[in-house]
């Protein structure tokens, strides 16, 4: 394709479209309010998997499930065309109770997932040096041996250069004020640093993605819930998996990184970090990690995330204004799902065939 694309957002959503954009042959500008992979994609943890994907549905674990198969070939590339290594790494996922075993185990039969069920003996240790108190309601866990992670900072700055390589344009401190429409077609994009004119425009602008649209936005509910995460420093990482338990995560890097995650906030554009919200998330990781009780914090902060309905995005054409399109409401998985979530978009501009039935991510327009 040769047309000119502007891509509003320049988080790992709006970053892998414009990559896979580029690639295609189209002409590509992006435009950051802030600074580009520095809010929702650089403050999560980089699981790519649903914490607990039975909880899920279809439509969130489908495109889930698709585009984390994406990422070892995807990191492979991003790795030798930038020098910068993501760190993905098939670390699996430890779920603590409590769980619904029996729905868990059927999930992943159907679905030929490797699942495991782990026994937490007498000692204070399960599995490969993985440290937690033995109490009655830890008696056993289950483990995922195929989810990995990924370091999202490392491949934020992978996929920047690699949109530079391919002569992409990203323009930072760049605001989008309006979207100006004429004879249902984006005529230009009115921002705070002047007017952009494209054959084509994708929003990509997670949680501030409805605010872009304006009154364009229809029924579209993507709204900001801050999550909080803690980060501490091990000489060596205490654990070498992921662990879950309900929605609190405990994420080891190779360095000996270890990140706490997260709390979900409906607040708003709050971005500020609160006492309340550090004390709980080091409580509860404590009792999994009596370890950390020794260890000082080392950073603590918040991020937005694109929150919608189900947790399903939406990646599609808009249905009246035919060259706007949008590739946002992620919520919690906007990593996980970012190169499948840019082969749809890019199939629909182009009018190539789908992987599977895109329509529930359509139906954001409509929602209520």
């Amino acid at each position: 394709m040769k047309q000119d694309v502007i891509v509003i957002g320049a988080g790992i959503i709006g970053l892998a479209t414009a990559e896979r954009l580029l690639e295609q042959g189209a002409k590509v500008t992006i435009l950051e309010r802030n600074k580009a992979g520095q809010e929702s994609s650089w403050a999560g943890g980089g699981i790519l998997s649903p914490l607990c994907p039975w909880d899920y549905s279809d439509d969130v674990t489908r495109l889930a499930s698709y585009s984390a198969k994406q990422f070892p070939a995807w990191i492979s590339a991003l790795h030798k065309a930038s020098g910068i290594d993501p760190e993905y790494e098939i670390s699996g996922m430890l779920i603590l109770p409590p769980y619904d075993a029996e729905s868990a185990r059927q999930w992943c039969s159907r679905r030929e997932i490797k699942i495991e069920q782990r026994k937490i003996l007498g000692t204070p240790s399960i599995g490969n040096n993985i440290e937690i108190h033995t109490r009655k309601t830890f008696d056993c866990a289950l483990f995922l041996p195929d989810i990995a992670q990924v370091r999202n900072p490392r491949l934020l700055r992978a996929l920047l250069k690699r949109v530079a390589q391919l002569g992409g344009k990203i323009i930072e401190g760049c605001a989008v004020n309006s979207l100006k429409t004429e004879r249902q077609q984006i005529k230009n994009i009115a921002s705070s640093c002047g007017e952009f004119v494209a054959d084509y425009t994708i929003v990509s602008a997670g949680a501030w993605s409805k605010e872009i649209f304006g009154v364009h936005a229809l029924k579209l509910a993507v709204k900001p819930i801050k999550g909080q995460m803690l980060l501490f420093k091990f000489d060596i990482p205490p654990v070498h998996t992921i662990l879950v338990q309900d929605d609190l995560y405990i994420i080891p890097r190779r360095d000996g990184h270890l990140l706490i995650g997260s709390t979900l906030e409906d607040v708003g554009f709050d971005k500020q970090t609160t006492t309340s919200a550090r004390n709980h998330l080091l409580m509860r990781a404590q009792t999994i990690l009596p370890s950390l009780c020794e260890m000082s914090l080392k950073q603590h902060w918040a991020g937005l995330r694109p929150a919608s309905p189900d947790n399903i995005p939406t990646i599609a054409r808009h249905p009246i204004i035919r060259n706007l399109f949008i590739n946002s409401g992620h919520f919690r998985y906007g990593v996980t799902m970012a190169p499948a979530s840019a082969e749809i978009l890019v199939n629909e501009i182009t009018k190539a065939p789908q992987p599977f039935d895109t329509t529930p991510y359509q139906k954001g327009w409509y929602l209520d």
